[in-house]
């Protein structure tokens, strides 16, 4: 099968963007990690497909397959590299569309400085202002649990640099208490606006940013009484701003979106 694809980063979390507007597109498991393999394949932590809309309410369908080819509900980083694409080559004029996920629409529009803001919805709080503590390899952490399309667990650190966090991250993912795994972050809040953030994604690893785990983050501070309702996190790969004003509402998330790269590849 031969495949054009392009190639795009927000805060170097990188996607391989698929076209299955004009044509439709039917991937393996083992496709999708072909494509994603930074070795053999084009490389990237998700591969985005996107789709004709499936519902009235929707004005594209959205599909997020993680490097190991399972396919998840959400991703921020992502939502806004698969605006930014649509936005140049299928709605061009407009300022503003709605992407349906796996679990939920998404709201994606084009800002007069050209970074992409995104209404990731309300999260789903599995028990509001409770930390929940958890057990691996011997070692406790105290995490707050929520759903904002995907599942995330948020821990707090007094120094995120100092954080194995390949090693807890994928320890901690694939505990049973989350049946679907769980994307982990580890939080150093450096004032009430300000954080820092590491990330270990599921069916991914640590990654240089995570827009979902931004936003769960800052939900989590928020909860906590330890951040204000708009923050910047500081990842790897740069900054997102992040706002969200308390139970109900919808989490905003506003960043850069780019384009590397178009290519073509034939998967066996």
């Amino acid at each position: 099968m031969k495949l054009t694809f392009t190639k795009m980063q927000g805060l170097g979390n990188d996607f391989v963007v698929l076209d299955g507007i004009q044509q439709a597109i039917v991937l393996s498991k083992q496709q999708i990690r072909q494509l994603a393999d930074r070795h053999f394949g084009v490389g990237c932590d998700q591969v985005l497909l996107l789709e004709p809309a499936k519902t009235a309410d929707a004005d594209f369908n959205y599909r997020i397959f993680n490097a190991d080819g399972s396919e998840v509900g959400q991703c921020g980083n992502g939502a806004r590299c698969a605006g930014q694409f649509l936005f140049r080559h299928h709605a061009v004029g407009k300022k503003q569309l709605r992407l349906q996920t796996l679990t939920r629409i998404v709201t994606v529009s084009l800002c007069e400085d050209s970074e992409t803001r995104v209404d990731m919805g309300a999260p789903v709080l599995a028990a509001p202002h409770v930390m929940t503590e958890l057990q691996v390899l011997g070692q406790s952490f105290s995490a707050l649990l929520l759903n904002v399309g995907n599942p995330h667990a948020v821990i707090f650190v007094d120094d995120v640099e100092a954080v194995d966090v390949t090693r807890w991250g994928r320890a901690l993912s694939v505990m049973t208490c989350f049946p679907e795994g769980s994307n982990i972050e580890f939080v150093q809040v450096l004032t009430t606006n300000q954080i820092k953030m590491r990330v270990y994604e599921r069916g991914a690893g640590e990654t240089l940013a995570c827009g979902s785990g931004a936003c769960a983050a800052v939900i989590a501070g928020v909860l906590q009484e330890t951040l204000d309702n708009e923050v910047v996190v500081g990842q790897r790969g740069g900054d997102l701003l992040i706002s969200w004003q308390g139970d109900g509402a919808s989490v905003w998330m506003k960043g850069a979106a780019e384009f590397v790269f178009d290519g073509e590849i034939t998967l066996t």
